[in-house]
């Protein structure tokens, strides 16, 4: 038996690619995305069409998508919540999961998000832990897999240049590389 199909997780990333996207493209494209997971879903179906366009007022409503007229046309894209949620839903897919073989590059993640940004640091740190960091101290976050790339992105995509600092290097002394092989066995 086919996998079913997400709607709201091909609409998301259907929006991820773009700033801003017409309703009919949107439609087009998250049926080709659903005919790729399943090749025997019908998706000029009137249920299919419902479908979709009950997905995209579940992600209005969630405030995960926004949406917006010009002249002709309505266009939606990712919020910024929408965007921590494709994040998550990216480091669940195991399809996604990079290499567990240590490449001899250690991951260091400097967090530091104010209290009056407690939701945003508290995401973060969940991302972090998704992506198999470990907290060494209190805004310092240890991996030895090549995440790097997700949370560079994730820096961008958020403005949070001051916020986070990005760290790959080969060497950590060792104290802390014995630290960081003690909080893993937890």
């Amino acid at each position: 038996m086919a996998k079913k199909p997400s709607i709201q997780k091909a609409i998301l990333r259907t929006l991820s690619n773009k700033k801003a996207i017409p309703m009919d493209s949107v439609k087009n494209d998250v049926q080709e995305a659903i005919l790729r997971e399943c090749d025997d879903i019908n998706t000029e179906s009137t249920k299919t069409n419902y479908a979709i366009s009950r997905s995209i007022k579940n992600l209005l409503s969630d405030g995960l998508i926004e949406s917006f007229n010009s002249e002709h046309k309505q266009y939606f894209r990712l919020t910024r919540d929408g965007k921590n949620k494709l994040n998550n839903i990216n480091l669940d897919n195991e399809s996604s999961l990079v290499s567990t073989q240590w490449d001899g590059f250690w991951r260091i993640i400097l967090l530091d998000l104010p209290e009056d940004r407690k939701s945003e640091r508290e995401a973060l740190r969940y991302l972090l832990k998704k992506a198999g960091f470990v907290c060494i101290k209190n805004s310092v976050w240890v991996s030895m897999y090549p995440f790097e790339h997700l949370f560079t992105n994730i820096k961008k995509d958020l403005g949070l240049s001051t916020e986070i600092m990005i760290i790959v290097t080969d060497k950590l002394d060792e104290e802390t590389e014995k630290e960081f092989i003690e909080l893993t066995k937890k």
